[in-house]
């Protein structure tokens, strides 16, 4: 007799089986996004998934076609956890954000299937609400303090309480605000960023911002992983008088061993591990103290199983959640983030992003941010559909991140962590 590797390797529960597997890329904001399609021989009973790794989707893509498609097919889908450990043991070696963003489209397509056949939300299957909503915090950015401030105070008018404020820098390499002309003009590479220029900028920025702004607005700021372990000491201890609600990935991964002594000088809260590329990377940041809020892509650590562990793990530490949630982030992963921040007790802040009228189109069913809180869908499963049609109009092309990571340098022409 003839053993089929890939079939169920137990009785399935019942007459339910998945007949297709696949990837579903679409641009809606200019931006690649993947979601996986599951679906079953029950008919209208599929699920969708976030697999959005948008610098590289066409490997993301070609995985879940080509590799992880065959590994399901016929399988039962009840079986989450068997599945998913199937998908990141197969292949021997394990791990990185292409073959986790895959895996993680396979394990959100069979939470949104869970949730249908249950007729419940994900959060419902997760142990149901905590809170009513998650509050998010938003992104304001300007040439100069004057224009992010500008920009943060038409937020609170629309019912924000936590901003993060983003200033430009000079040169190409500036992260998170609108481009500006170089000050370096006489250097090796004349559009470098300096960080001991943004040093400088920054806490003047908070100066200002805290003397615009209403005392009871949370206020925050995203380093993005540029700074040695000691200018992140000195960036935090000069930011202090302005209560920052957390200052974000202070430190590159390859330093992120130093975060415990870091976060033990600073004043700041830390959040960290927008690149976290595996369970372990975000069990490492909360288990060994070197974070107060985790905020993982939970897409980038294999999906809602893994980042439900981190939830918990976190409860347990004294860690609260902030999970990366921008616009590389699709609707279905937006709901994924919410369904664990109104079921866990951890936490902390989510991530927002507010989506054009376009990415509603084809994701019917998105979340719209309202007086500054998420609030998950009561429909089963995500609540959130693709219309395919839709998604056509808007196809995915390159990422242009390629082309300024190539152009984030310091003044003497040394690739700086973009």
């Amino acid at each position: 007799m003839t053993i089929d590797n890939f079939a169920n390797p137990w009785p399935a529960r019942e007459n339910i089986e998945i007949t297709s597997v696949r990837a579903i890329t679409t641009a809606p904001e200019g931006t690649a996004l993947v979601v996986v399609r599951i679906d079953t021989n029950v008919p209208g009973l599929y699920g969708l998934g976030c697999a959005t790794f948008t610098q590289r989707w066409k490997a993301v893509q070609a995985f879940v076609d080509e590799h992880l498609s065959r590994l399901l097919i016929g399988r039962y889908p009840g079986d989450i956890n068997d599945l998913v450990r199937l998908a990141a043991f197969s292949g021997y070696w394990r791990g990185g954000p292409v073959t986790n963003n895959a895996i993680s489209g396979i394990d959100q397509a069979l939470w949104d299937i869970a949730g249908k056949r249950a007729g419940l939300p994900v959060y419902e299957l997760l142990g149901g609400k905590v809170r009513a909503a998650a509050d998010t915090y938003i992104h304001a950015a300007g040439k100069t303090a004057e224009e992010t401030i500008d920009q943060a105070l038409g937020f609170i008018d629309d019912g924000w309480r936590h901003i993060r404020l983003q200033i430009s820098t000079p040169g190409g390499g500036g992260y998170g605000a609108p481009k500006v002309p170089t000050e370096y003009p006489n250097a090796p590479y004349r559009n470098g960023w300096s960080g001991r220029d943004y040093l400088r900028r920054v806490p003047a920025l908070f100066e200002a911002a805290r003397d615009a702004l209403p005392d009871n607005i949370e206020l925050l700021h995203d380093v993005h992983s540029r700074l040695s372990p000691k200018e992140a000491v000195l960036l935090a201890r000069s930011l202090e008088q302005y209560g920052l609600y957390f200052l974000e990935d202070v430190l590159p991964p390859e330093h992120w061993d130093r975060l415990p002594e870091v976060r033990a000088a600073s004043p700041v809260p830390l959040a960290v591990g927008e690149l976290t590329t595996s369970l372990t990377d975000a069990v490492r940041l909360v288990r060994d103290g070197g974070v107060d809020f985790i905020r993982s892509h939970i897409s980038d650590i294999g999906g809602l199983s893994p980042a439900r562990k981190v939830a918990d793990l976190a409860e347990l530490s004294g860690v609260k959640t902030a999970w990366h949630g921008p616009g590389d982030t699709s609707p279905i992963g937006a709901a994924a983030n919410v369904a664990l921040d109104v079921s866990s007790a951890a936490f902390g802040i989510q991530e927002g992003h507010i989506y054009n009228e376009a990415t509603h189109d084809v994701f019917p069913g998105t979340l719209r941010i309202r007086d500054g809180y998420l609030t998950p869908n009561a429909a089963p499963g995500w609540g959130i559909d693709i219309d395919e049609v839709a998604a056509k109009r808007f196809p995915a092309e390159i990422s242009g991140h390629d082309e300024w990571a190539a152009g984030v340098r310091r003044p003497d022409g040394a690739l700086e962590a973009p």
